[in-house]
């Protein structure tokens, strides 16, 4: 259970930024209330997986969901730039996560 946690904190924390680039600065509250809503979200269930899963295998790939969510939202809905090197790069985040994940040992 504590991967599935750690997989939806991931994709909740990509709401998270998501909604805070919809917050404008925090300046529109629909936004901002998603941002909250989001980050909580996230990190409580961070929390539960970090349970069962060491920190330096839970955080990288948490911090990996949502660098590679976010980019990749950010190009496909924000009109962010897309080239072959960004993509590149965000496929070896990929790799990264893999690897974590396939070291990673339960205590």
């Amino acid at each position: 259970m504590a991967w599935v946690f750690l997989i939806l904190s991931g994709i909740a924390e990509v709401g998270g930024v998501t909604s805070m680039k919809l917050s404008d600065g925090f300046k529109k509250w629909r936004g901002t209330l998603g941002a909250i809503i989001f980050g909580f979200i996230s990190f409580y269930l961070l929390s539960r997986a970090l349970l069962d899963i060491p920190l330096s295998v839970g955080y990288g790939i948490w911090t990996g969901i949502g660098s590679v969510g976010s980019v990749l939202l950010g190009m496909y809905y924000f009109g962010d730039s897309r080239n072959w090197k960004k993509l590149l790069f965000v496929g070896m985040i990929i790799i990264g996560v893999i690897g974590l994940k396939m070291t990673g040992e339960s205590h």
